[in-house]
């Protein structure tokens, strides 16, 4: 295996506003860091602007981890490639069908498009049974007529899914043989290589989003790759995943569904990583940027991982991804009265262009960032052009609609903004059965800063956590990230029933695939580990929990004991006279690289001797409907171990926080803040 010299490495994360970029010196310790608007035509330009602010050397550069929101965004949108089906026949409405759900839980109201449409769904005559055993078999001119009819109606990729393929893939693996034959590219879904699940529904759809934006991310990497090479840079390109891997550019778009949620996964990384390092390893992760609030759970320093992320209604994902949960509540989040007469704010954000008012790019609708402006916690001279003035007649229109002037419109703006964060927060602990009062908050994102505190004081969280750059902690998630692989099949075995080593021989298959993947690439590691876990149920029930194994070779009568224990800490009941079921048996093969020094994101050398010598400024900031005197500080300048009380704004090139009275921050070793909230130890 070619050794990635030890030597400059660039983490870069595309958002839906900004682009943050930071490059680390692995000899020096230096750090470079950038953060440039996004360019939602071409992210690529972004990623090069980013370079350029950051004054990266291309050909000195060593390798590049990239965070993108190229797939999330266009399976979102709804802009994706024309893709064609392949399917059972009789089952070509199964991606249609679903599982009958309703989009609101109140009346008949919502829509639903499918992610490819009727039309381009074809069937052809073959069968399998659950066993594998072949009733019906393929009908290799249907496929071949198939693939060429699709080919006509303009389709550029196409996916084979077969009712039974997690239990025999023989039919899909000879359709797909058959479709290299006539097909023009390499844009080919086989839907067992993907996701060896049994449920079609989710099978099919994973495989469909994986075809649908394998063309559009082939393109892109190819782009960003062109525009890397013609500046110079000769070194490797890896691209975060779901899961909070990464894997090589040249193969990811092999398996481009497995992209989806790579940019909120790269800062879940980045949190786990600094948590260890802080000795806080139970965290929830709360990431607000421009456009939307991210929140995860770790526990023990380890994301929570899951096959059966939804993405949006009726759009299941069932590749492993970090269980990250978002709301539309950004820094660009547009806050507007309804025709009800009430206070709205967001899912519709400004986004990078025009941006919010206090941009100064042509915004008009006033956003949460505005908000916070208003009531003192943003200074307007810190947006370059920027327009301050013209934020008060804008709260000033928006609560003469709510009874409420201008600086009373903003405080329920940041409000109403708090309770939808806070609810994502209480969605994603309570839903895994978790407290959030026994976790640490842990804040980032251009705008997480300036509400963390507020959010933790109304979930009783006793800590917030401020890493030493909030605004590119995304990006750095995407440096101290590992290679990883995960796989997932089918057992669906009631325990009693699982022969001896079936299980152990799964995980030794998937753990051989892991391997191999990993011996292909040619970054560095410098070990390697093997997660083994299972998805089990009660024997009729349809939900399924996680188990975490300690080895692959576990005893039937200890797996059932492990469920158990596993059932009771999430719902507090215990079940012995039900028998459980194996459905999903799981492999994480885990490369792990050499952890980088990320005490200098902020210079040593700007370091002042003491507190006082960091402070800027006093101004006037508003917490509820009060107005106190903040002290302003600049991070860069607070020595390590540094003690502030509150009320007080800490501001810094990416981002600002808000320590409100009550609270008091202490820094670490790191140059991470730990914020006590109303005096919690």
């Amino acid at each position: 295996m070619t050794r990635t010299p030890s030597g400059l490495v660039v983490g870069v994360d595309v958002g839906g506003t900004f682009t943050d970029l930071v490059q680390l010196d692995q000899a020096s310790g230096r750090v470079r860091i950038a953060k440039v608007p996004s360019t939602p035509a071409n992210q690529a330009f972004g990623v090069i602007d980013a370079l350029n602010a950051a004054e990266v050397d291309l050909p000195a550069l060593d390798l590049i981890v990239h965070g993108t929101t190229t797939t999330t965004n266009a399976v979102l949108e709804r802009k994706l490639d024309r893709t064609g089906l392949i399917t059972t026949r009789g089952f070509r409405d199964v991606l249609e069908l679903g599982r009958r759900t309703r989009p609101q839980p109140y009346g008949m109201t919502g829509t639903f498009t499918p992610v490819i449409p009727r039309d381009l769904r074809l069937e052809v005559p073959e069968r399998m049974d659950a066993a594998g055993a072949i009733v019906i078999p393929l009908d290799e001119d249907a496929v071949l007529a198939a693939g060429r009819r699709l080919l006509e109606a303009g389709c550029v990729s196409v996916v084979v899914h077969f009712l039974h393929a997690y239990a025999n893939p023989q039919h899909e693996r000879r359709a797909g043989a058959l479709l290299r034959t006539v097909w023009p590219n390499d844009h080919i879904t086989l839907g067992h290589a993907l996701l060896s699940e049994s449920r079609e529904f989710e099978r099919g759809v994973t495989a469909a989003v994986n075809a649908s934006v394998q063309p559009l991310l082939a393109r892109y990497v190819r782009r960003l790759s062109g525009e890397l090479s013609r500046g110079g840079y000769r070194g490797q390109m890896l691209v975060m995943t779901g899961n909070g891997g990464m894997v090589s550019a040249d193969r990811v778009a092999d398996e481009a569904a497995k992209t989806v949620m790579s940019g909120p996964a790269s800062g879940v990384m980045a949190a786990a990583h600094i948590g260890r390092r802080t000795g806080v390893p139970d965290l929830i992760s709360y990431d607000m940027g421009g456009t939307s609030t991210d929140v995860a759970l770790i526990r023990g320093a380890q994301p929570q991982v899951s096959n059966e992320i939804e993405l949006e209604y009726a759009m299941p994902i069932h590749v492993p991804m970090v269980d990250v949960r978002s709301v539309g509540a950004g820094g660009g989040s547009i806050a507007r009265v309804t025709e009800a007469g009430l206070l709205q704010v967001g899912p519709d954000s400004a986004g990078a262009v025009p941006g919010p008012i206090c941009y100064g790019r042509g915004g008009t609708e006033p956003t949460i960032s505005d908000a916070n402006l208003m009531l003192g916690r943003l200074d307007a001279g810190r947006f370059a052009g920027g327009d301050g003035a013209a934020v008060a007649p804008a709260f000033a229109r928006l609560g003469a609609a709510l009874g409420l002037d201008a600086a009373g419109a903003a405080e329920a703006v940041l409000r109403m903004a708090n309770t939808t964060m806070a609810g994502a927060i209480r969605m994603v602990s309570l839903s895994l059965g978790a407290d959030p009062r026994d976790f640490a908050l842990f804040a980032f994102g251009g705008a997480g800063p300036l509400h963390a505190c507020e959010l933790a004081r109304e979930l009783g969280i006793p800590r917030v956590l401020i890493p030493g750059r909030p605004g590119i902690t995304n990006a750095i998630g995407c440096v101290v990230a590992d290679l990883r692989h995960d796989f997932v099949n089918t057992v669906n075995t009631p325990v009693a029933a699982l022969a001896p080593g079936r299980l152990a021989q799964v995980f030794a298959t998937q753990a051989e695939r892991g391997h191999r993947l990993i011996d292909a690439e040619t970054v560095g590691i410098r070990a390697r580990r093997v997660l083994h876990s299972v998805d089990m149920q009660f024997v009729g029930q349809t939900h399924l929990l996680r188990v975490d194994l300690d080895r692959p070779d576990i005893a039937p009568e200890a797996l059932q004991e492990l469920f158990e224990q596993v059932y009771w800490r999430r719902f507090r009941v215990r079940l012995p006279e039900i028998r459980a079921s194996v459905v999903n048996a799981n492999t994480s093969v885990i490369g792990t690289r050499a952890e980088p020094d990320l005490s200098a994101l902020i210079d040593p050398a700007g370091r002042r001797a003491d507190v006082a010598s960091a402070r800027t400024a006093t101004r006037p900031v508003r917490f509820g409907t009060d107005w106190c005197d903040a002290a302003v500080y600049w991070r860069d300048h607070l020595p390590l171990r540094a003690a502030i009380p509150g009320p007080a704004v800490v501001e810094q090139m990416d981002t600002t926080v808000l320590i409100p009275p009550g609270d008091r921050a202490t820094g670490d070793a790191d140059g991470n803040l730990l914020i006590a909230i109303g005096g919690a130890p």
